[in-house]
């Protein structure tokens, strides 16, 4: 059930995102939600081993260069997704910025909704 609230809350999170920031568009909120899917997917998969591979990067920028991890995720969602568009990897690290914050908010309500 947490699961799915979050979900569908990261997908209006998504569509914040899209009307606040210029660089990202979704078409719909069905767009937004198969996004959210695709991005939590590719944070599973694939995030842990694009930030091994950046671990000197990382750490010589403080833990700055996250956010352009974070910006490809978004990015390679927006490649594999229709619904989903991303004008290019500035606006992909902005948004994927944007998007963080709103997450960290969700996470938050969601943890004090459901305590554990």
């Amino acid at each position: 059930m947490k699961l799915l609230l979050k979900w569908l809350l990261n997908a209006g999170a998504l569509l914040l995102v899209a009307a606040v920031f210029s660089g990202v568009q979704v078409e719909s909120y069905a767009s937004a939600l198969w996004a959210v899917v695709v991005i939590s997917l590719l944070n599973t998969l694939v995030r842990p081993l694009l930030v091994l591979l950046t671990l000197p990067v990382t750490l010589l920028t403080v833990g700055l260069f996250l956010f352009v991890v974070n910006g490809l995720m978004l990015w390679a969602a927006s490649g594999l997704l229709g619904g989903l568009h991303v004008a290019g990897f500035w606006a992909a690290v902005w948004g994927a910025i944007l998007y963080s914050l709103l997450g960290m908010a969700i996470d938050s309500l969601l943890a004090r909704l459901f305590p554990q």
